[in-house]
This record gives structure tokens, C-alpha cells and sequence, in this order.
């Protein structure tokens, strides 16, 4: 797949200091990439340079075909009104206009305001009862979503957001990753800053800088992993369906001790069994808070989702879900959904 991003030799210097030093990076377009590393390694520096905010000092930046540091301050204007949507930690909401009118504010310095649009852009996040609101009166993950409405509502190829959850408590995080996940299996291109790694696991690919230059890149299985084990325990555990062996990571699953094969049939060890009932909780929760934050289906096109592909919750926040939900039995399409330990009520 051809790089939506292409990054050669990328310098930002501030005098003596350099944020980023000679980075070299492509991001295929419709991958959802985390940034990582620690304080002052070029992390927010980037996502400035990418967003037309912020110039490079040298090197070669190349966003869509078009290179960002040939364009002047009209260039870099249209760059950021066409091609990106931005996400901060930071709301930066104008604080006496509505929701509504928050959005309406992006649509009026791309082309023209379009009312109806805005108003369905925060209905597909949840938000269709507070369109009059002022940013005061909602709460930190309701304005965050309004930010995730307005970077969306000119249809940027890319999104790009700095420590979205950083001001979020747990299952205001959820909601927002939940929603930042489904604009990735929609075809958007993201890229996301965090400095936590059960954030960071959730992308497709993480990237960590160091000193500004690109560090080893860890391997991205965490998701495929736990989406592998709630698939088998679907099929296995709760439909009895026959799982030929040849099947991707099965070999693997049985050579772990997950999984074993025995009267012609793969059945799960005890503490495969564990695995993917963990597995199968963190998914379950995910589709029910998706539902509830939005009062529907937890999907933004209103179809429903096939059971076991909604956003998982990070392992982090399982336990706070699920007791903020009333300690849910089943998935909004009535699958049940595993106990937790120490968390649910013992007469689940």
C-alpha cells in the first residue's frame, strides 16, 4: 500500500536543541498509528509538523501528495482545512457558542455552514440531546466528543490526536478510543500521541521516539491476540463449531498451552480458558458502553456491528465499566458476557 505519509531526514530544531533528529517514517494510508516515548522525545513536535502547525527546520515531509514545507502560510491553511482533523487533550472549544455551533465553526473556515450536518456529525457520537449546549455544560468526555464531530465534519483523510483521553477518567477514555477505533475500521488514516501504553496497544501499529529519532517498533499482535481468542471462545465455547487446525494461530494457540486438540476436536485448556474469557469481557464491555454512550447500536453508521468486532476496552478500565454499566450479563447483541473477578456481583 502506497505511504499516505512520508517523512525522509525530517530536523526540528529549536537552536541548540533538536526535537526531531533526521526521522525517517511512512504511514500507509488507513493505518491507525500510536506515537510513543518519553517527555520531550518529538512526540507532540510531530504531530505540529504533520498538522501544518509547526514548520520543519530540514528534510522532506510529504502529506497527500503535497510537501508541506514548499507551502506558504495560505498553502499550509487549505492543508489543514482539507486534509487533517485535529484532537487535543485540550478541547479548545469557543466557550460561548453550542456544540452545534462549535462544529458549525469548522464547516464556516472550510466552505460554508451546513446546520443539518453538524447536528447528525454530533448525533453519530451521542451527543443529539446536547446540540444547544454550551462547552461548560457538558463534561470533559462530551466535549472531547464534540472536538471528534468538528475534526470530522469536513471529512479529512487524516485525524491527528494528541493525547485525546489525557484529561478523561476511564470510561470517558473508552468512549472516546471506542470512537476513535471506528473511525479507523472506517477507512480514516490515524495518528495518535499517548504516552499509555494500554492506548498505545489499541492502535495498529506503535511507534516510539527517543531523542527524536524512531526507536525499535514493538510488535503489533496485542489486538489480533485477543480478538483471535474471543473469536474461538465463539465458536468453541458457545456455538460448538469445528475449528480446523490449519486456521491462523491456532498452531501457535496450541503450542502456547491455550489450546489443545483431543477426540477430534480443539478445546480450550484451563488457562486458555481464562485467556479468553478475559479476552471476551474486555470486548463484550466495549460493545455495551459503545451502546450506552450513544443510545444505540455503538456504531456511527447506525447498522449494527457483528458481535465481537466493537471496540475492547483496555484491561486498565474493565472493572470500572463494567460497575458503571450495572455489571451487564450480555453484549447489546446477547451474547453473555464473562464475570469478572472481584468485580461482578457472585450471584452472576
Amino acid at each position: 500500500m502506497a505511504a499516505l505519509i512520508q517523512i525522509d531526514r525530517l530536523v526540528r530544531a529549536y537552536g541548540a536543541l533538536r526535537a526531531l533528529d533526521q526521522l525517517d517514517l511512512r504511514i500507509a494510508e488507513g493505518e491507525f498509528v500510536a506515537v510513543t516515548g518519553p517527555s520531550g522525545s518529538g512526540k507532540t513536535t510531530l504531530l505540529n509538523i504533520l498538522a501544518g502547525l509547526d514548520r520543519p527546520t530540514s528534510g522532506r515531509v510529504v502529506v497527500d501528495g503535497a510537501e508541506l514545507g514548499g507551502l506558504g502560510a495560505p498553502g499550509l491553511a487549505l492543508y489543514r482545512r482539507q486534509t487533517v482533523g485535529l484532537v487535543f487533550q485540550q478541547f479548545h472549544l469557543i466557550p460561548y457558542l453550542t456544540a452545534v455551533e462549535n462544529v458549525m465553526l469548522a464547516q464556516y473556515l472550510h466552505s460554508m455552514t451546513d446546520r443539518p450536518e453538524a447536528e447528525a456529525a454530533l448525533r453519530a457520537v451521542g451527543l443529539g440531546a446536547r446540540l444547544a449546549h454550551l462547552p461548560r455544560e457538558l463534561s470533559g468526555g462530551e466535549q472531547q466528543r464534540v472536538c471528534i464531530a468538528r475534526a470530522l465534519i469536513n471529512r479529512p483523510k487524516i485525524v491527528l490526536a494528541d493525547e485525546p483521553t489525557g484529561n478523561l477518567d476511564g470510561v470517558n477514555e473508552a468512549v472516546v478510543m471506542g470512537l476513535l477505533e471506528d473511525l479507523h475500521r472506517r477507512g480514516h488514516t490515524l495518528v495518535l500521541v499517548t504516552h499509555d501504553p494500554t492506548i498505545a496497544a489499541r492502535a495498529t501499529r506503535e511507534i516510539r521516539l527517543e531523542h527524536g529519532r524512531l526507536a525499535a517498533e514493538p510488535e503489533p499482535d496485542a489486538a489480533a491476540h485477543r480478538l483471535l481468542l474471543a473469536e474461538l471462545w465463539r465458536q468453541v465455547e458457545e456455538d460448538a463449531e469445528r475449528v480446523a487446525v490449519e486456521r491462523r494461530g491456532v498452531a501457535e494457540a496450541i503450542a502456547d498451552g491455550r489450546l489443545q486438540y483431543s477426540g477430534g476436536h480443539l478445546r480450550f485448556t484451563e488457562s486458555g480458558r481464562r485467556q479468553a474469557a478475559v479476552a471476551v469481557r474486555q470486548l463484550r464491555l466495549g460493545e455495551a458502553l459503545f451502546a450506552h454512550a450513544l443510545g444505540r447500536d455503538g456504531t456511527a453508521g447506525g447498522a449494527a456491528a457483528p458481535c465481537g468486532r466493537a471496540p475492547a476496552l483496555a484491561p486498565a478500565v474493565v472493572d470500572q465499566v463494567c460497575a458503571f454499566l450495572g455489571h451487564p450479563t450480555a453484549c447489546p447483541h446477547g451474547r453473555p458476557i464473562p464475570p469478572g473477578e472481584g468485580c461482578c456481583p457472585e450471584q452472576r
